[in-house]
Parts: structure tokens; C-alpha cells; sequence
């Protein structure tokens, strides 16, 4: 019984926004991980695509998970030919299987767009994607039509939303639309933007969410 309370702490595969990168996002989150310090622990993976035009980020280039148009992204376009999409969920599985085990994901942005739609594929059994939960920041669904089966049924595993009331690049609209996708979403605003918020409002939410995944038990 005494190793039960030791528990480890979760895992989380995060997957960044689009223009950014693992370590720009490791750099971003810092308080997120503070505050989930002892509980979690996020271990992000870059996209695999690299957005061009961005030269002068030599060392550590921004990146995107898929393009609505040659090279850029929009996240309300309907996209008649989105590509990169499949690279990305077979990169995300591969971390999943070199880097795991994970016990689920935390994505921003595109990234909890993304996060979404393996989340999707996870419910109808995907065996590549052996995650419990997900929690998304500043999500939204595809509105790319190649991308709609993603979303035909409600998706069921257990979500956190976290929706910014003052987002620009992601309105929250957006993102309280793609949490109405999933069963039984838990749904937290916060008065920030486009951000991953982490102050005490936020990290309770984080951490009452994170508790019912508590691994170790029943193991």
C-alpha cells in the first residue's frame, strides 16, 4: 500500500500551436508546468512540417501539424486540400510508442485541433493512440470537408476545454463548438487570451481533471 501513495505522476504527449515548436512551447508553458509539478509531466514533440518563409528562425524553425493552402494555415478556412495531416497523426503515434507510455495529451492551438481529431480516432479504437484523456487549449474542429468524419459522432473520452474569453486568433466560439463534439466535455474559460493560462483558478481545473486519472490505481 505504501508504494500506491508514491504514484508517478501522469505523462502528457503536448502537441504546440502552429509557428511554434517543442521548445518554444516547453518555453511558453512553464508555468503550466509548475503548476502541475509532482502530478504531470509534458513531454512535447515537434510537427513535422516546417512553415516556409521563416528563414530567420535558423536553429529552431516554427512549425505546423497540416496547411489549409500551400504552406499556410488558417483555422477558419474551409480547406479543399489541406495537406500533412497524415504525417502528423503518424508522427504523433510514433512518439506515443518510442516515448511512451503516455497517459494522455495536452495540445494548443492547432495542436488541440489536432489532439481532437486523435482523440476521434482513439474512441473508435485506433490502436496507435493508447491515450485515457486529453486536455485542449484554445481548440477548434477542422473545417476542412476532407476532415469532417473526424467529427461525425460524438466523441467519447474524457476532455478539458479551456476556452480564452479574450482570444483573438482562436475566438472562443470556436472552441466551445469542437468541445460540443465530445461526450461529456468539461469546459473552463478563462479571461486571458490566446495563451495557456496556469493561475490558481486554472491550475484547481487542471489538477480536480487530472485526478481521475491517477495512475497506480487499480493497476
Amino acid at each position: 500500500a505504501g508504494a500506491m501513495s508514491e504514484r508517478r505522476p501522469l505523462r502528457l504527449l503536448a502537441l504546440h500551436g502552429y509557428r511554434q515548436s517543442e521548445r518554444r512551447f516547453r518555453q511558453r508553458t512553464g508555468a503550466l508546468r509548475k503548476a502541475l509539478r509532482g502530478r504531470a509531466e509534458l513531454v512535447a514533440v515537434n510537427a513535422p512540417h516546417l512553415v516556409p518563409g521563416s528563414g530567420e528562425d535558423g536553429d529552431d524553425p516554427p512549425r505546423g501539424w497540416w496547411f489549409s493552402g500551400p504552406g499556410t494555415f488558417e483555422a477558419g478556412e474551409a480547406a479543399a486540400a489541406p495537406a500533412g495531416l497524415e504525417e502528423s497523426l503518424a508522427a504523433v503515434a510514433a512518439a506515443l510508442a518510442e516515448q511512451g507510455p503516455f497517459d494522455g495529451l495536452l495540445g494548443f492551438s492547432q495542436g488541440a485541433a489536432l489532439v481532437a481529431m486523435v482523440c476521434a480516432l482513439r474512441a473508435r479504437g485506433d490502436p496507435r493512440f493508447p491515450v485515457a484523456f486529453a486536455i485542449l487549449v484554445a481548440g477548434f474542429a477542422s473545417r476542412a470537408p476532407a476532415h469532417r468524419h473526424f467529427y461525425r459522432e460524438p466523441i467519447a473520452l474524457p476532455t478539458l476545454h479551456v476556452v480564452g474569453d479574450a482570444d483573438a486568433v482562436i475566438a472562443a466560439p470556436l472552441s466551445r463548438e469542437l468541445a460540443q463534439r465530445f461526450v461529456e466535455p468539461l469546459v473552463l474559460s478563462h479571461p486571458g487570451g490566446h495563451f495557456v493560462p496556469a493561475a490558481a483558478p486554472q491550475k484547481k481545473a487542471y489538477l480536480e481533471f487530472l485526478d481521475r486519472f491517477c495512475p497506480g490505481q487499480g493497476l
